[in-house]
């Protein structure tokens, strides 16, 4: 339990912090977008339908939470999950459907499973990716959620989920394998 001067000794280290200049700002959402890739790829390892969107749209909410403050924007959890679904559900023939329709073959036993956590791992990723770098360029230019446009970015969000399947594939665990064995030879 925080005592009153827990509290008192948290703002004082708030207050107290330097603000990051541009680069380490830029830099460090970077790094927490790769974090939450990963994440979000493990998450298309979840075997029950349905519960693996719900999960990724979790981790994709606490991405935008961790933007938020990184660029001292406000956070709410409403803003954060309308900004998700007008961005991702605005691209729904080409990001969206395939998360379901995977999600949902993972009910066919065996096959169904195989084939619904190698996409997934790679979709989850790529749109995280995506979104991360969506939102680090809205909050850098002084964007907020409340002046989140999701049709003024959208060309550059599938472009940046291009990219994030490329990240996505590069970050699988088998595939660095592979990487690090090729390099060694």
């Amino acid at each position: 339990m925080m005592t009153e001067s827990d509290t008192q000794q948290d703002q004082a280290a708030d207050d107290n912090k330097m603000p990051l200049a541009p680069e380490e700002r830029h830099a460090a959402a970077n790094r927490m977008v790769k974090q939450y890739v990963l994440g979000s790829m493990a998450i298309g390892l979840v075997p029950i339908p349905l519960v693996d969107l719900a999960a990724l749209v979790g981790v994709q909410l606490k991405l935008l939470h961790g933007l938020a403050g990184l660029y001292d924007i406000d956070f709410k959890a409403d803003l954060g999950r309308s900004a998700i679904a007008s961005l991702i559900g605005g691209i729904v023939p080409t990001t969206t459907s395939p998360s379901l329709a995977a999600s949902l073959s993972k009910l066919i036993p065996g096959f169904g499973q195989t084939i619904a956590t190698g996409s997934l791992v790679l979709l989850n990723g790529a749109t995280t990716y995506a979104l991360g770098k969506v939102f680090i360029q809205h909050f850098a230019a002084g964007g907020t959620f409340l002046t989140f446009d999701p049709e003024v970015v959208r060309d550059f969000f599938e472009q940046q989920c291009q990219e994030g399947r490329t990240v996505a594939e590069s970050l699988r665990p088998k595939r660095r394998r592979d990487q690090a064995t090729n390099q060694e030879s």
